[in-house]
This record gives structure tokens, C-alpha cells and sequence, in this order.
């Protein structure tokens, strides 16, 4: 958790880009994302430093070699000039300069080594766009106490924060406590290999570990977990450069030395390289919209025929997934009922050759001011063979923030999220009902298989969701009103024609949607 004095420190920097000229928060945040990379560069030079002169021996591995680049219009600076701890100390111009023509050439052409992101800098450019500004960021970037694994990952999140906030690029950010929430319901564990295939920031697979940091210390005593956790255990997919690049800082300042989040267009490439390699999926992917097949993975067109991107999405996780895997993903409401032969076909497959575990209602507003979509959470195991039994459904109604606009937090900080401080009362649950949800998962095969269907949550048989064939997955359908004994109460075939115009309205817009897609 950041104090004051920090996001303050972080609050003028961003100001002073503002004020500097570059209003982009995307932009402010690449430009913010190449200096820290910069910075840490130093960093881990110096580490190797200390250790050769501690040990007497070598340097085993030189980030910044001896001698001069040979680049520039002054015909080359020594390497050392190159290093944060350094230029830093450079007047305006020498430093704009020296950033420029050496430091920003210098850090392209890591592109290939080691550092997750040094591979996507091949594109690196420098975008500040005066030496004052310049001089002015990396003096107050230098003073921000960012000394331990935590306060860089607060800083890095509060900066992405900023962005969404500043109501630009929040497709790329899912609510914090959402991420959370997903990531307690699949537990992931010390020998899981994760992935994102719509990663962005990277903000699932780095919630994935800090909750193994937290609930599986022994991975920092055993050498091969500690390498799995730290090559191996995450793999994010996007195709956008500049989100590789935030995303892949995001994890390195989270503590995940070498995550794999690499280059790849999820929806358009041949999955057959990645199929069956992941035990677990977290993804809130973009649902655009439409593709034409030409620009369609032929080994997604086997699965489910359809141009439907949250469709394609779906038979991605599942081509990706390993048997026995697990996934937890954010599916707009049509996928739970949509009444196309594509719509059908892949809800069938999920109940009836996998295990559907549970269908959780989100707010409309959760994704506000960015969208006001209604979704859900589907959390399924790849099994090949079926084992759906009963269906857990949850209707969250308050996921602790306003539904609005604002998104103002409803309770005080230790109250929000899915795993609070202290127990909530029971006005505070009606504020917050993520801890209820996790209370209720664990139940799931107990005592939640007993509650009525007036509940907030309650379980449905398999045989109730294959019935009719359409396999729908919308929890008001299987969701029943309890009423009141009043001397006006509505006849109940009233009721159950309401129930039923409420569905058809429902699977009307859904064709129409997909006749204006």
C-alpha cells in the first residue's frame, strides 16, 4: 500500500509530463515504463559489481560493456555514460542528449537477451520532448524510495490506475478486485503454469503472484519451483507493443524475473505450438465484436464455427488449457444465452465433455465509465470426458464500488475485496459481497447444493441446464422469486409468463445482435 508521500511524488511527475506537453496518459506511462527500465538496467549492473568485488573475482555478466558505443554525432560515449547513475547527474542538455542519440539506441538493441523486456524495446522511442522535462522526471524519479519488491509494484499499479482513471485505455484494466476475486476462487498453485492469452498489463498473472507469494512461501526454499516461478509459471499473450512492454515492467517490478509475455495475436495465429500447455487460464479478454474467417486460427474454426470473438475466445482457452486445467474468464451475457447454433454448440461442450463449476453474475456496472456491458465469471476444468454435476450460480449484487459513473468505494479500504481485514457485518455485505462468494465456492459441493433457488446463490443439476438442448446459462433463468403473501400477490402462471417474455426479450437482442454483427 503506497503512503501519501510516494503517490504524491508519483502525482508531480505525472503532472509535470502534463505540463511539459505530453497529455497521452498511454504515452506518459511508456515513457515513465522506459525509464524505470533504464533505471533497473543500473541496478542490476551495480548488483554484479558488488558481488565480483565482494568475491574477488570477474563480473560474470556486464549489462553495459567497457569502452565506448560508437554512436551519436559526438562518435561515441563510454558505456558508464549510459547508466542511470550516471547521466543523472548530467546537465539538461548533456542528459537529453545522451538519452537520446545513446541511452534509447542502447536499450533497442537488448532486444533477444535475457530481461522480459529487453525483448519487446525493439520499437523503443524517446518521447520526452524537452531536456528540462527530461531532467526534471529523472531527478524526481530517482527520489521515489522504491527499494523493495512491494513499493515498485504499488508504484507501477498506482501509475495504471492513472490511466484508467484519466478515462482513456481502460479496456486494458480490469478492476483490481475483480482480478482478486478470480485469482482466490482457482487458488493457483506452486507447480501451475499460467497464462493470459488478452494480457495487457498483466494484471491476472501478477495477482496470480503475489496470491503465491502469500499462500505458498516454499517456493523461495525450493530451487525448482523458485526457476518455475520465475521463467516459467507465467505466459501472457497481446499484440499491441506498447502493452507488452507495461505489462512485461509491471511483472519485473512485481518481483517475476523473466516472465514469458511475448508477441502474439491470440485469435489470428495457430495454436497448435501452445495446445494443451496451460493448467491455468485467468483473462478478461476484449470481445470487439466480429472477425472475418480469413483472420480466423483454423484450429479455433474446428472447435466452434463462428466469426463471434467471445465465442473464439472460448474455444481458446479451452484448445490451450491441459487436461485437468482450470480457468476462471470474463464472458459478456450472451455468450450465456445466446441462441445462435455457435452459442449452443460451445455451451454444450463446456457442460457436457468438460466441467462447468460456476456461472457468477457480475454488476452491470462493474465495468464502468469504460463499458456498462453485463457479464459474468465462468470458471470450468478441461476434463475431455464431461463431470459437469451441478452448476454454481451467484448473483453478485455490490462488488464494493458504486455501480455508477464514479466507481467510488463503498466501504473503507481493509473492508474492499474479496478477502477483507476483518469479517463484514452484514450491512457491509450488502456493500461487498466478493468475501461471500469465496465463503460460498468453498460450500459448493455441500451445503450450497441444499439452498432454495430464492438465494443468492444455489446450485442447478446438469439434467435442469441440458434439458431443452440449449444449454442455457443465464442464472434469472433458474433464478426464482420469492414473494411475499399479500392480499394482491400476482397469480403465479402471471408470473411464469413474465418469466418467460423476460427470456425471449433476452435471446431477441442476442439475434439481433448477432444479425447487425
Amino acid at each position: 500500500m503506497l503512503v501519501g508521500e510516494i503517490k504524491n511524488q508519483i502525482k508531480t511527475i505525472w503532472d509535470d509530463f502534463w505540463a511539459g506537453g505530453l497529455s497521452n496518459p498511454l504515452a506518459v506511462m511508456e515513457q515513465i515504463t522506459y525509464l524505470l527500465f533504464i533505471k533497473r538496467l543500473d541496478e542490476l549492473h551495480t548488483l554484479e559489481e558488488r558481488k565480483a568485488a565482494t568475491l574477488k573475482i570477474p563480473m560474470e555478466r556486464r549489462i553495459f560493456p567497457e569502452g565506448k558505443d560508437g554512436r551519436g554525432e559526438d562518435g561515441g560515449r563510454p558505456y558508464d555514460d549510459l547508466r542511470w547513475s550516471r547521466f543523472k547527474t548530467f546537465e539538461p542538455r548533456e542528459m537529453f542528449k545522451v538519452v537520446d542519440e545513446h541511452v534509447f539506441p542502447f536499450i533497442r538493441d537488448l532486444n533477444g537477451r535475457d530481461s522480459a523486456v529487453g525483448k519487446h524495446m525493439k520499437d523503443a522511442r524517446f518521447g520526452i520532448p524537452s531536456p528540462g522535462l527530461l531532467a526534471k522526471v529523472v531527478e524526481k524519479l530517482d527520489a521515489v524510495k522504491m527499494d523493495d519488491r512491494d513499493t515498485k509494484g504499488d508504484i507501477y499499479e498506482y501509475m495504471l490506475g492513472m490511466i484508467a482513471s484519466a478515462g482513456q485505455n481502460g479496456q486494458f484494466r480490469t478492476p483490481r478486485h475483480i482480478i482478486n476475486l478470480m485469482v482466490e476462487l482457482t487458488e493457483p498453485k506452486p507447480t501451475d503454469t499460467i497464462c493470459d492469452p488478452a494480457a495487457g498489463t498483466c494484471g491476472f498473472l501478477v495477482a496470480a503472484g503475489e496470491y503465491l507469494r502469500g499462500h505458498h512461501p516454499e517456493i523461495f526454499r525450493d530451487p525448482a519451483l523458485r526457476k518455475h516461478f520465475h521463467e516459467d509459471a507465467f505466459h501472457g499473450f497481446d499484440f499491441d507493443p506498447t502493452m507488452l512492454r507495461i505489462g512485461s515492467m509491471n511483472m519485473i517490478l512485481h518481483g517475476i524475473e523473466n516472465p514469458a509475455i511475448v508477441a502474439r495475436d491470440s485469435l489470428a495465429e495457430d495454436n497448435a505450438g501452445e495446445a494443451g500447455r496451460y493448467s491455468l487460464i485467468l483473462a478478461n479478454p476484449p470481445f470487439a465484436g466480429s472477425l472475418d474467417y480469413e483472420s480466423t486460427a483454423k484450429d479455433l474454426q474446428r472447435i466452434v464455427k463462428t466469426k463471434k470473438t467471445e465465442l473464439l475466445f472460448l474455444a481458446l482457452f479451452l484448445r490451450l488449457m491441459k487436461t485437468g486445467g482450470r480457468a476462471a474468464v470474463i464472458v459478456p451475457d450472451g455468450v450465456l444465452f445466446g441462441s445462435s447454433t455457435a452459442h449452443k454448440a460451445l455451451r454444450k461442450m463446456v457442460v457436457e465433455e468438460h466441467k462447468l463449476d460456476a456461472v457468477i453474475k457480475l454488476p452491470s456496472g462493474v465495468f464502468r465509465p469504460y463499458a456498462g456491458v453485463s457479464t459474468a465469471i465462468l470458471l470450468f476444468t478441461k476434463t475431455g470426458v464431461g463431470g459437469t454435476d451441478h452448476v454454481w450460480f451467484y448473483d453478485v449484487a455490490a462488488d464494493g464500488w458504486s455501480l455508477d459513473d464514479k466507481r467510488q468505494p463503498l466501504l473503507s479500504e481493509e473492508k474492499l475485496g474479496p478477502s477483507p481485514g476483518t469479517p463484514l457485518t452484514e450491512d457491509e455485505h450488502a456493500r461487498n459481497n466478493l468475501p461471500d462468494v469465496v465463503m460460498r465456492w468453498q460450500e459448493r459441493n455441500g451445503a450450497e447444493r441444499e439452498r432454495p433457488r430464492t438465494a443468492q446463490s444455489f446450485c442447478v443439476p446438469k439434467a435442469a441446464i441440458a434439458k431443452d438442448g440449449a444449454y442455457d446459462l443465464s442464472l434469472n433463468r433458474y433464478k426464482e422469486v420469492e414473494h411475499e403473501e399479500v392480499k394482491h400477490e400476482a397469480p403465479t402462471d402471471i408470473i411464469r409468463e413474465l418469466r418467460q417474455l423476460e427470456s425471449e426479450i433476452a435471446e431477441g437482442l442476442a439475434k439481433l445482435e448477432e444479425m447487425v454483427g
